[in-house]
């Protein structure tokens, strides 16, 4: 196989960023670094002009982009989120998916099967994420309260027959059941999330022995510190920020949260246990005021965030996860190669991708966005063919 070498580029490695070495790429992976005068005659060479070499970014929350949701099972809407989030430089992506009929989440299941059996273009589906129907109805936010149910009511079975794709299972650690739901999930393989939760911290440490090793998007549809009497009780977020041993998403569109509450969460859990994620809507990609669907429920795009019709909650941002990039070293004040991380090899070790996504380093896939200064790519790579 020829040898590809990216010269005049800024590598983005995980510790820091190497100017003046050409990155190597030879049969879908990232053969190493060399310096310029080490390239032989038969190489292959493009001059990247100065601009960034980073790991393809890798959204372990997404829902959709567009319009289109991948709830939808419609080849054309996966089409279209997929490669919109590759035109991002986004090479890899959970697919995300929410409570909905039982019916229809299944039918929505094997439709991610099907689609990740075969070849496409675009982002590459590594599995699905699922915010689940068992979750609080207090912390249901923008998902359908009608589609919510317990879990020991037997339809987790049901679901878990597509335990082959499920990389991310969210659930309420609170609910009748849901503990040993949490043990039988990781003993599974997959990546238990406490989120849409009033639980308090006794539970959330109860869900830990038993699993639970993830929290999903800080700050929204999570309990925080109540009073009982005198006494404080703290929540899922004050566990989120504490305990040791989980990792935790954070939706960096700086409408969610405002830049004080990220910056408490990255000081409380650094870049190698806080995910920046999109948590996209079918609302990203669109014009102020367009509407759209998320579940069965109806959104707005208002002040650059989903909103619903009510203004009461959000429903999912707006805003795909190469324009959180800025956010975390601009707003945050977080170094580009902590940011990077943030958005790339947290989020692939989280799901338990990182020997082959979410860094430059030699074996891994040749998954790489090669950003102008704004962070929208000038090319998109994934397994080492251009996008």
């Amino acid at each position: 196989m020829s040898v590809l070498a990216l010269v005049g580029g800024r590598i983005a490695l995980p510790d820091r960023i190497v100017e003046g070495k050409a990155l190597l790429i030879e049969d879908g992976c990232i053969a190493g670094l060399a310096e310029d005068s080490e390239l032989g005659p038969g190489i292959e060479h493009l001059d990247v002009g100065g601009r960034l070499i980073a790991p393809g970014l890798v959204d372990m929350h997404t829902h959709g982009a567009l319009g289109r949701a991948f709830d939808e099972c419609d080849a054309r809407a996966w089409e279209l989120i997929t490669d919109e989030n590759a035109r991002r430089g986004v090479t890899s992506i959970l697919a995300t998916l929410v409570a909905t009929p039982l019916p229809d989440l299944l039918a929505s299941l094997d439709f991610a099967r099907h689609w990740m059996g075969s070849k496409h273009g675009g982002s590459q589906v590594l599995g699905v994420h699922l915010e689940s129907p068992y979750i609080s109805p207090a912390q249901c936010g923008a998902l359908d309260p009608a589609s919510l149910r317990l879990p020991g009511d037997g339809s987790p079975l049901s679901i878990l027959q597509y335990s082959d794709i499920l990389k991310v299972w969210v659930l309420a650690p609170e609910l009748p059941g849901a503990l040993d739901l949490v043990e039988t999930l990781a003993r599974a393989g997959i990546l238990v999330a406490a989120g849409h939760s009033a639980a308090q911290d006794g539970v959330v440490a109860a869900a830990m022995k038993r699993g639970l090793s993830h929290v999903t998007h800080i700050w929204s549809a999570m309990s925080s510190v109540i009073r009982e009497g005198p006494w404080r009780k703290p929540g899922l977020l004050e566990a989120a920020l504490t305990f040791d041993g989980l990792s935790v998403e954070m939706i960096a569109d700086n409408r969610h949260l405002p830049p004080t509450l990220m910056k408490l969460a990255y000081k409380c859990l650094g870049p190698d246990r806080l995910c920046a994620v999109s948590d996209a809507g079918s609302g990203a990609g669109l014009a102020e005021g367009e509407s759209y669907a998320l579940g069965a429920l109806t959104f707005e795009v208002r002040d650059g965030v989903g909103q619903s019709q009510d203004r009461k909650v959000f429903g999912g941002s707006s805003t795909l996860l190469n324009q959180m990039i800025p956010v975390l070293t601009e707003v945050v004040g977080i170094s580009l190669p902590e940011a990077l991380r943030m958005v790339s090899l947290t989020p692939a070790r989280a799901i338990g991708l990182e020997g082959r996504k979410g860094s430059i380093e030699k074996g891994k896939d040749a998954d790489l966005a090669i950003f102008n200064d704004d962070f929208f790519p000038w090319r998109t790579m994934i397994r080492g063919q251009w996008i």
